[in-house]
């Protein structure tokens, strides 16, 4: 049997690597990527905290709910809890069928009490709800 030998001198293409599919095949990936990076978007809810409540400024008409921090409730300037708020607030619609609610919560108050307090108020029938903090 005879052996070839290699020489240098000798530029014969089967000897070297097609870089043409790995090229298409990132091309395409490439292209994919732009295409679904359009298509995706961001769902998210932007929530600016209202100011300081400044008690001059209120409506006399609406019902006040004040939340503390430390998870106590006042309606009406009456300390009551979470579930007799929606009694007390058809009490006071019954007085003032046009009033809306003022819920006025603390910095520190827990975002599940406040939750709490609001369903209460929409279940007593009351839909205008108003949210301030107070510092």
């Amino acid at each position: 049997m005879r052996m070839r030998r290699h020489n240098a001198d000798n530029h014969d293409s089967s000897h070297g690597i097609d870089l043409a599919p790995m090229l298409d095949f990132v091309l395409n990936l490439l292209i994919f990527f732009i295409i679904t990076a359009i298509f995706v978007k961001e769902l998210s809810l932007m929530v600016n905290r209202p100011t300081d409540f400044d008690s001059s400024n209120s409506d006399s008409k609406s019902i006040q709910i004040q939340i503390l921090d430390t998870g106590e409730i006042f309606v009406d300037n009456r300390v009551v809890d979470i579930r007799a708020v929606r009694a007390n607030v058809e009490r006071l619609k019954a007085l003032n069928p046009e009033a809306g609610t003022l819920v006025i919560a603390d910095d520190d108050a827990k975002t599940g009490v406040i939750i709490g307090v609001v369903d209460q108020v929409r279940l007593a029938g009351v839909y205008d709800i108003t949210f301030t903090t107070s510092g």
